[in-house]
Protein backbone atom coordinates (compact mmCIF):
# COMPACT_ATOMS: atom_id res chain seq x y z
CA UNK A 1 0.00 0.00 0.00
CA UNK A 2 0.97 3.65 -0.73
CA UNK A 3 0.68 5.44 2.85
CA UNK A 4 0.16 9.12 3.51
CA UNK A 5 2.55 11.79 2.43
CA UNK A 6 3.04 9.94 -1.29
CA UNK A 7 5.60 7.50 0.15
CA UNK A 8 5.55 3.68 -0.85
CA UNK A 9 6.30 2.71 2.44
CA UNK A 10 6.18 -0.98 1.62
CA UNK A 11 8.46 -0.43 -1.24
CA UNK A 12 10.52 1.45 1.48
CA UNK A 13 10.33 -1.28 4.18
CA UNK A 14 11.61 -3.96 1.78
CA UNK A 15 15.07 -2.08 1.93
CA UNK A 16 15.46 -3.42 5.33
CA UNK A 17 16.49 -7.03 6.79
CA UNK A 18 12.83 -7.70 7.73
CA UNK A 19 11.92 -10.93 9.35
CA UNK A 20 8.95 -12.07 6.91
CA UNK A 21 6.89 -11.36 4.20
CA UNK A 22 5.39 -8.13 4.61
CA UNK A 23 1.75 -7.39 5.76
CA UNK A 24 1.09 -3.80 6.11
CA UNK A 25 2.73 -0.73 5.98
CA UNK A 26 0.00 2.30 7.57
CA UNK A 27 0.75 6.22 9.39
CA UNK A 28 1.48 5.71 12.96
CA UNK A 29 1.64 8.08 15.82
CA UNK A 30 1.09 11.34 16.37
CA UNK A 31 4.25 12.94 15.76
CA UNK A 32 4.59 16.55 13.41
CA UNK A 33 7.93 16.29 12.34
CA UNK A 34 8.56 12.97 10.64
CA UNK A 35 7.27 10.27 8.74
CA UNK A 36 6.44 7.29 11.08
CA UNK A 37 4.48 4.08 9.51
CA UNK A 38 4.47 0.38 11.47
CA UNK A 39 4.86 -2.41 9.68
CA UNK A 40 3.64 -5.68 10.03
CA UNK A 41 5.23 -8.94 9.12
CA UNK A 42 4.37 -12.70 9.16
CA UNK A 43 8.04 -14.14 9.99
CA UNK A 44 7.80 -18.34 10.34
CA UNK A 45 7.48 -17.63 14.39
CA UNK A 46 4.57 -15.55 14.26
CA UNK A 47 3.47 -11.78 13.66
CA UNK A 48 5.86 -9.09 13.99
CA UNK A 49 5.95 -5.42 13.88
CA UNK A 50 8.36 -2.66 12.73
CA UNK A 51 8.62 0.96 13.02
CA UNK A 52 9.88 2.85 9.42
CA UNK A 53 10.47 6.28 9.52
CA UNK A 54 11.52 8.84 7.01
CA UNK A 55 13.31 11.99 9.10
CA UNK A 56 12.42 15.41 7.95
CA UNK A 57 15.58 16.88 6.45
CA UNK A 58 13.68 20.24 6.85
CA UNK A 59 14.06 20.11 10.39
CA UNK A 60 17.16 18.14 10.94
CA UNK A 61 19.49 19.71 8.26
CA UNK A 62 22.24 17.22 8.78
CA UNK A 63 20.12 13.86 8.76
CA UNK A 64 22.95 11.80 7.73
CA UNK A 65 25.12 12.79 11.18
CA UNK A 66 22.28 12.97 13.16
CA UNK A 67 21.51 9.25 12.23
CA UNK A 68 25.10 8.28 13.15
CA UNK A 69 24.10 9.78 16.57
CA UNK A 70 21.05 7.65 17.02
CA UNK A 71 23.24 4.51 15.47
CA UNK A 72 26.35 5.21 18.26
CA UNK A 73 23.58 5.66 20.54
CA UNK A 74 21.52 2.34 20.11
CA UNK A 75 24.05 0.56 19.86
CA UNK A 76 25.97 1.40 22.97
CA UNK A 77 22.64 1.16 25.10
CA UNK A 78 21.93 -2.17 24.07
CA UNK A 79 25.18 -3.34 24.80
CA UNK A 80 25.61 -2.25 28.05
CA UNK A 81 21.83 -3.76 28.85
CA UNK A 82 22.89 -7.05 27.70
CA UNK A 83 26.11 -7.09 29.85
CA UNK A 84 24.39 -6.02 32.70
CA UNK A 85 21.96 -9.16 32.14
CA UNK A 86 18.93 -7.14 32.12
CA UNK A 87 15.93 -9.70 30.94
CA UNK A 88 14.02 -7.89 28.54
CA UNK A 89 16.73 -5.41 26.91
CA UNK A 90 15.36 -5.59 23.53
CA UNK A 91 12.43 -3.80 25.06
CA UNK A 92 14.70 -1.27 27.45
CA UNK A 93 16.24 0.52 24.21
CA UNK A 94 15.06 1.25 20.80
CA UNK A 95 17.05 -0.76 18.39
CA UNK A 96 17.60 0.09 14.99
CA UNK A 97 16.93 -2.71 12.32
CA UNK A 98 19.87 -2.51 9.16
CA UNK A 99 19.20 -2.24 5.65
CA UNK A 100 20.17 -5.61 3.22
CA UNK A 101 23.63 -3.67 2.80
CA UNK A 102 24.18 -3.70 6.33
CA UNK A 103 23.59 0.40 6.52
CA UNK A 104 21.81 1.65 9.64
CA UNK A 105 19.58 3.94 7.29
CA UNK A 106 18.39 4.21 3.88
CA UNK A 107 18.05 6.66 1.45
CA UNK A 108 15.39 6.93 -1.57
CA UNK A 109 15.69 8.14 -4.85
CA UNK A 110 14.75 11.12 -3.62
CA UNK A 111 17.33 11.57 -0.97
CA UNK A 112 15.19 11.18 1.93
CA UNK A 113 16.58 9.30 4.85
CA UNK A 114 14.65 5.93 6.58
CA UNK A 115 15.52 3.72 9.62
CA UNK A 116 13.49 1.37 10.95
CA UNK A 117 13.15 0.13 14.70
CA UNK A 118 12.18 -2.90 16.62
CA UNK A 119 8.57 -2.38 17.76
CA UNK A 120 8.26 -2.33 21.79
CA UNK A 121 5.40 -4.51 22.46
CA UNK A 122 3.29 -3.87 25.24
CA UNK A 123 4.36 -0.46 25.77
CA UNK A 124 2.30 3.10 25.22
CA UNK A 125 3.15 6.78 25.04
CA UNK A 126 0.88 8.62 26.99
CA UNK A 127 0.76 12.35 26.13
CA UNK A 128 -0.32 13.91 29.85
CA UNK A 129 0.61 13.06 32.58
CA UNK A 130 -1.84 12.46 35.12
CA UNK A 131 -0.54 11.14 38.17
CA UNK A 132 2.88 11.10 40.60
CA UNK A 133 3.53 7.46 39.66
CA UNK A 134 3.74 8.31 36.14
CA UNK A 135 6.17 11.64 36.65
CA UNK A 136 8.43 9.69 39.00
CA UNK A 137 7.91 6.36 35.82
CA UNK A 138 9.45 9.36 33.24
CA UNK A 139 12.03 10.56 35.39
CA UNK A 140 13.11 7.15 36.60
CA UNK A 141 13.24 6.53 32.35
CA UNK A 142 15.51 9.51 31.33
CA UNK A 143 17.50 9.26 34.25
CA UNK A 144 17.98 5.59 33.34
CA UNK A 145 18.60 6.91 29.75
CA UNK A 146 21.34 9.49 31.13
CA UNK A 147 23.26 6.87 32.79
CA UNK A 148 23.68 4.34 30.44
CA UNK A 149 24.85 7.07 27.97
CA UNK A 150 27.61 8.66 30.48
CA UNK A 151 30.29 6.54 29.52
CA UNK A 152 29.35 7.10 25.65
CA UNK A 153 32.91 5.87 23.94
CA UNK A 154 33.50 7.57 20.17
CA UNK A 155 33.94 11.61 21.02
CA UNK A 156 31.38 14.15 21.33
CA UNK A 157 27.83 13.88 19.71
CA UNK A 158 26.91 16.22 16.66
CA UNK A 159 24.34 19.03 18.15
CA UNK A 160 21.86 18.38 15.84
CA UNK A 161 20.49 21.65 17.10
CA UNK A 162 23.35 23.84 17.82
CA UNK A 163 22.58 26.33 21.01
CA UNK A 164 19.38 24.46 21.64
CA UNK A 165 19.16 25.39 25.27
CA UNK A 166 21.61 28.01 24.92
CA UNK A 167 19.54 30.30 27.42
CA UNK A 168 21.72 33.66 26.82
CA UNK A 169 21.76 33.43 23.09
CA UNK A 170 17.82 32.78 23.13
CA UNK A 171 18.07 36.21 25.65
CA UNK A 172 20.09 38.07 23.42
CA UNK A 173 17.30 36.95 20.15
CA UNK A 174 14.37 38.05 22.41
CA UNK A 175 16.67 41.49 22.90
CA UNK A 176 16.89 42.38 19.22
CA UNK A 177 13.25 41.47 18.54
CA UNK A 178 12.08 43.92 21.49
CA UNK A 179 14.33 46.77 20.37
CA UNK A 180 13.16 46.58 16.30
CA UNK A 181 9.57 46.09 17.59
CA UNK A 182 8.90 45.09 13.98
CA UNK A 183 5.33 44.30 14.18
CA UNK A 184 4.14 46.84 17.21
CA UNK A 185 3.48 44.45 19.65
CA UNK A 186 5.80 45.68 22.17
CA UNK A 187 2.90 47.66 23.68
CA UNK A 188 0.78 44.73 24.31
CA UNK A 189 2.79 42.70 26.01
CA UNK A 190 4.69 44.99 28.69
CA UNK A 191 4.05 43.01 31.96
CA UNK A 192 5.98 39.95 29.89
CA UNK A 193 8.46 42.22 28.89
CA UNK A 194 9.18 43.36 32.05
CA UNK A 195 9.26 39.74 33.56
CA UNK A 196 11.78 38.58 31.01
CA UNK A 197 13.94 41.79 31.71
CA UNK A 198 14.05 41.12 35.22
CA UNK A 199 15.75 37.74 35.54
CA UNK A 200 18.68 38.91 32.88
CA UNK A 201 20.67 37.77 35.67
CA UNK A 202 20.07 34.30 35.72
CA UNK A 203 20.32 33.34 32.07
CA UNK A 204 23.80 32.37 32.28
CA UNK A 205 24.22 30.01 34.94
CA UNK A 206 24.01 26.54 34.02
CA UNK A 207 25.78 27.88 30.35
CA UNK A 208 28.62 29.57 32.44
CA UNK A 209 28.91 26.51 34.62
CA UNK A 210 29.47 24.15 31.72
CA UNK A 211 32.30 26.73 29.74
CA UNK A 212 34.17 26.72 33.06
CA UNK A 213 34.09 23.02 34.06
CA UNK A 214 31.92 23.19 37.44
CA UNK A 215 29.03 21.62 35.45
CA UNK A 216 29.58 18.53 33.10
CA UNK A 217 28.88 18.30 29.83
CA UNK A 218 26.55 15.47 29.72
CA UNK A 219 24.30 13.69 26.80
CA UNK A 220 21.42 14.39 27.12
CA UNK A 221 17.86 13.94 25.42
CA UNK A 222 16.43 17.07 25.07
CA UNK A 223 12.76 16.64 24.59
CA UNK A 224 12.11 15.35 28.12
CA UNK A 225 8.42 14.79 27.88
CA UNK A 226 5.80 11.90 28.85
CA UNK A 227 4.94 11.07 25.34
CA UNK A 228 8.73 10.42 24.82
CA UNK A 229 8.95 7.55 26.96
CA UNK A 230 6.97 4.45 26.81
CA UNK A 231 5.16 2.68 29.66
CA UNK A 232 4.54 -1.09 30.14
CA UNK A 233 0.67 -1.55 29.27
CA UNK A 234 0.47 -3.91 32.23
CA UNK A 235 3.08 -2.28 35.46
CA UNK A 236 3.06 1.12 34.33
CA UNK A 237 6.51 1.29 34.62
CA UNK A 238 9.04 2.86 32.40
CA UNK A 239 10.03 0.81 29.38
CA UNK A 240 11.81 2.92 27.02
CA UNK A 241 13.25 6.46 26.09
CA UNK A 242 12.22 6.86 22.66
CA UNK A 243 12.61 10.48 19.73
CA UNK A 244 16.31 10.26 19.95
CA UNK A 245 16.47 12.97 16.83
CA UNK A 246 17.74 15.39 19.69
CA UNK A 247 20.18 13.25 21.84
CA UNK A 248 23.51 15.57 21.79
CA UNK A 249 25.78 16.93 24.22
CA UNK A 250 24.23 19.13 26.82
CA UNK A 251 23.63 19.29 30.88
CA UNK A 252 21.81 17.11 32.63
CA UNK A 253 20.23 20.06 33.83
CA UNK A 254 18.15 21.07 30.32
CA UNK A 255 16.71 17.23 30.76
CA UNK A 256 15.55 17.43 34.20
CA UNK A 257 14.39 21.47 34.07
CA UNK A 258 11.84 20.03 30.97
CA UNK A 259 10.58 17.53 32.94
CA UNK A 260 9.31 19.53 35.32
CA UNK A 261 7.93 22.30 33.04
CA UNK A 262 5.86 19.46 30.94
CA UNK A 263 5.08 17.63 34.22
CA UNK A 264 4.55 19.41 37.00
CA UNK A 265 1.45 22.03 36.01
CA UNK A 266 -1.83 20.44 35.14
CA UNK A 267 -2.59 23.15 32.67
CA UNK A 268 -2.06 22.80 29.09
CA UNK A 269 1.05 24.83 27.37
CA UNK A 270 -1.26 27.44 25.99
CA UNK A 271 -3.87 27.96 29.21
CA UNK A 272 -5.70 31.50 29.10
CA UNK A 273 -6.95 31.01 32.82
CA UNK A 274 -3.79 31.02 34.70
CA UNK A 275 -5.36 30.10 38.09
CA UNK A 276 -5.22 26.73 36.70
CA UNK A 277 -1.33 27.11 36.30
CA UNK A 278 0.66 26.06 38.87
CA UNK A 279 3.50 24.12 40.08
CA UNK A 280 2.26 21.19 41.95
CA UNK A 281 5.00 19.67 44.52
CA UNK A 282 3.59 16.59 44.54
CA UNK A 283 4.97 15.82 40.75
CA UNK A 284 8.27 17.46 41.71
CA UNK A 285 8.97 15.25 44.35
CA UNK A 286 7.85 12.43 42.20
CA UNK A 287 10.13 13.55 39.81
CA UNK A 288 13.16 14.43 41.97
CA UNK A 289 12.55 10.85 43.15
CA UNK A 290 12.44 8.90 39.87
CA UNK A 291 15.02 10.70 38.79
CA UNK A 292 17.91 10.51 41.70
CA UNK A 293 17.09 6.74 41.44
CA UNK A 294 18.25 6.14 38.46
CA UNK A 295 21.38 8.88 38.46
CA UNK A 296 23.16 8.32 41.36
CA UNK A 297 25.95 6.51 39.91
CA UNK A 298 27.18 9.85 37.68
CA UNK A 299 25.15 12.63 39.23
CA UNK A 300 27.57 15.59 40.80
CA UNK A 301 26.23 17.49 44.26
CA UNK A 302 26.11 20.58 41.90
CA UNK A 303 23.74 19.35 39.36
CA UNK A 304 21.99 18.08 42.42
CA UNK A 305 21.80 21.54 43.98
CA UNK A 306 20.66 23.00 41.03
CA UNK A 307 17.43 20.86 39.79
CA UNK A 308 14.93 22.95 41.35
CA UNK A 309 16.34 25.82 39.44
CA UNK A 310 16.66 23.72 36.49
CA UNK A 311 12.77 23.63 36.55
CA UNK A 312 12.57 27.63 36.56
CA UNK A 313 15.40 28.01 34.00
CA UNK A 314 13.94 26.05 31.10
CA UNK A 315 10.25 27.19 32.37
CA UNK A 316 11.58 30.74 31.62
CA UNK A 317 13.33 30.02 28.77
CA UNK A 318 10.40 28.08 26.35
CA UNK A 319 8.68 31.45 27.47
CA UNK A 320 11.17 33.83 26.63
CA UNK A 321 10.94 31.81 22.99
CA UNK A 322 7.35 32.47 22.73
CA UNK A 323 7.38 35.71 23.61
CA UNK A 324 10.48 36.30 21.09
CA UNK A 325 8.08 35.01 18.27
CA UNK A 326 5.30 36.96 19.03
CA UNK A 327 7.29 39.63 18.84
CA UNK A 328 8.61 38.53 15.52
CA UNK A 329 5.50 38.51 13.83
CA UNK A 330 4.98 34.89 15.10
CA UNK A 331 7.45 33.11 12.13
CA UNK A 332 8.07 29.96 13.97
CA UNK A 333 5.56 28.20 16.41
CA UNK A 334 2.30 27.33 14.80
CA UNK A 335 -0.85 29.95 16.22
CA UNK A 336 -3.99 29.22 16.00
CA UNK A 337 -5.35 32.86 17.11
CA UNK A 338 -3.70 36.26 16.86
CA UNK A 339 -2.75 35.98 20.77
CA UNK A 340 -1.70 32.54 20.79
CA UNK A 341 2.18 32.98 21.28
CA UNK A 342 1.46 35.44 23.53
CA UNK A 343 -0.88 33.19 25.74
CA UNK A 344 1.77 30.83 25.86
CA UNK A 345 3.87 33.00 26.79
CA UNK A 346 1.92 34.02 30.04
CA UNK A 347 1.38 30.77 30.87
CA UNK A 348 5.05 29.84 31.01
CA UNK A 349 5.88 33.09 33.35
CA UNK A 350 3.09 32.06 35.15
CA UNK A 351 4.79 28.96 35.72
CA UNK A 352 8.05 30.27 36.71
CA UNK A 353 6.25 32.29 39.37
CA UNK A 354 5.05 29.55 41.11
CA UNK A 355 8.47 27.75 40.74
CA UNK A 356 10.28 30.78 41.96
CA UNK A 357 7.58 30.89 45.24
CA UNK A 358 7.63 26.66 46.08
CA UNK A 359 11.97 27.18 45.64
CA UNK A 360 13.15 26.89 49.54
CA UNK A 361 11.03 24.10 49.76
CA UNK A 362 12.45 22.55 46.30
CA UNK A 363 15.73 22.87 47.42
CA UNK A 364 15.01 21.65 51.09
CA UNK A 365 13.68 17.90 49.16
CA UNK A 366 17.04 18.08 46.91
CA UNK A 367 18.71 18.53 50.74
CA UNK A 368 17.09 15.69 52.65
CA UNK A 369 17.54 13.12 49.06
Amino acid sequence: MIAAAGHDAVAIAREFALSGEILSASPYGSGHINDTYKVDVKPAGGPRRYVLQRINHNVFRRPDELMANVERVCAHAYAKLKQAGVPDAERRTLRLLPTLTGKAWHIDAAGNRWRCYHFIEGATGHDVVRSPEQAYAAAKSFGAFQSLLADLPGGRLLETIPDFHHTPARFARFQQALAQDAHGRAAASVPEIAFALARAHEVNVVVDALRDGTLPERVTHNDTKLNNVLLDDVTQDGVCVIDLDTVMPGSALYDFGDLVRTSTSPAAEDETDLSKVQMQFPMFAALVKGYLESTRGFLTPKERALLPFAGKLITFEIGLRFLTDWLEGDIYFKTKCPTHNLDRTRTQFKLVESIEDQLPAMQALIARA
